[in-house]
């Protein structure tokens, strides 16, 4: 019997949406997104909390408005992601604005469309908003990004929270930003941020960064006199990709709620991966099979312009065969068009896979559209929302038209056909 792909959705819907939408096609499990965001709302039940999806992991708009009237706050790190929060009727005062390179315009966009909170994340970028909101004649709410020097044992390219890292300031550039924001009449200081890592699957590095931090929060009030309206523990908590042990998310509240239990101050999270991961799957037809010396191949219409995360991390992502239970014990190699020997989706998968097989990429729900490319003049796919086995199309698959459509090509229109 082939497996069930995603939790609420069967697999003859897979199917359907297949042939209604083509290939490649990503397919969203609404009500386990819902079962997801639900359980950091009842892991943080009793404490003054806020949760903040992070836009990155999945900025479709259709996915925003169902986690905005589930009433999840935002994390975002672009001006664009902040539209799309605005457009899905997210709520401004519920947005933090995190990432290292804000620019004078997004700063003063998000001043105008009234965020919650900048997360800064250097001296200079500090000097940018008191700049702005002077300019504005208003004040900006700021939260200071603190760096605990910990390795998140996650894999380096997402590895945040390290000295070596871009992001945020270590404890005695950290103390210089909050006593320079502290003597500006145009910022007002509301919390403090923090966040190492993403896929991160052992507690005792978080334990280890939050006192850090915790420690990094007494000293700001016993030596500069700042309370904080806020903690900010960023996100990261790992999910399930193969066999890997993950933390429970409710051992992780609990020792959140220990290190501060002052239930004034507002503990905010910023999930992503683990709201929208397992949620998702890509949907990729076989055109071809292929033995060569030695070597099986199945040659798949998904390729890592749709889905970067293999070729990026050497990601693992279970891979089902929807069409077929296997017949024959062949090891294959799961591979994509494009033009790149790590266009490699799987390296030895015993799925018998044929050509005409509908395959699934399981648990592309996070950074998979989001960081889907043009490479080699390909056009991104098709997105699809199903509660259950009612679908609807959030996204339709992009046109060459649309592909080209910003290029100018030496100052000549091209001709219609």
């Amino acid at each position: 019997m082939i497996e069930q792909v995603l939790a609420h959705v069967s697999n003859d819907t897979l199917h359907e949406i297949a042939q209604s939408y083509e290939t490649p096609t990503y397919v969203y499990d609404a009500n386990l997104i819902s079962e997801k965001f639900k359980a950091y709302q009842e892991a943080f039940s009793g404490r003054k909390h806020q949760i903040c999806y992070a836009v990155k992991a999945n900025s479709n708009i259709a996915i925003l408005k169902y986690l905005a009237d589930l009433g999840s706050g935002f994390d975002i790190v672009s001006i664009g992601e902040l539209k799309r929060v605005l457009m899905a009727g997210g709520k401004a005062e519920k947005t933090i604005f995190s990432g290292v390179g804000k620019s004078i315009e997004e700063i003063a966009f998000a001043l105008e469309a009234g965020i919650e909170v900048f997360d800064v994340e250097s001296l200079q970028e500090l000097d940018s908003i008191i700049a702005v909101a002077e300019a504005m004649k208003t004040i900006a709410s700021i939260s200071i990004r603190f760096n605990p020097n910990i390795d998140a044992k996650t894999h380096p390219y997402i590895a945040t929270g390290l000295k070596d890292n871009k992001f945020g300031l270590t404890k005695a550039k950290a103390f210089e930003a909050y006593k320079k924001a502290k003597d500006s009449k145009h910022i007002k200081i509301v919390g403090i941020n923090m966040h190492i890592g993403s896929q991160i699957k052992d507690l005792s590095v978080f334990e280890e960064a939050l006192n850090i931090q915790s420690e990094f929060v007494y000293q700001l009030e016993k030596t500069l006199d700042i309370k904080l309206d806020h903690i900010n523990v960023g996100g990261g908590i790992g999910v399930k990709y193969k066999d890997e042990k993950t933390i429970n998310l409710k051992e992780w509240a609990s020792l959140l709620k220990t290190i501060y239990p002052n239930n004034d101050v507002t503990l905010i999270t910023e999930p992503g991966r683990s709201i929208v991961a397992n949620a998702g799957v890509l949907l990729t037809e076989t055109l071809y099979t292929k033995e060569q010396s030695g070597n099986h191949f199945a040659i798949v219409d998904a390729a890592m312009n749709d889905y970067m995360r293999t070729a990026l991390y050497q990601a693992h992502n279970h891979i089902s065969n929807l069409s077929r239970e296997p017949q024959k014990n062949i090891s294959q190699a799961i591979v994509g068009p494009v033009c790149e020997s790590s266009d490699c989706f799987a390296q030895s998968r015993n799925l018998d896979i044929l050509a005409g097989d509908l395959l699934a990429i399981h648990d592309t729900g996070a950074y998979g559209f989001s960081m889907a490319s043009n490479y080699n003049s390909r056009v991104r796919a098709a997105e699809v929302l199903a509660e259950g086995d009612d679908y609807r199309l959030i996204r339709r698959r992009e046109t060459f038209e649309e592909l080209i459509d910003a290029e100018l090509i030496g100052g000549f229109e091209l001709e219609e056909e």
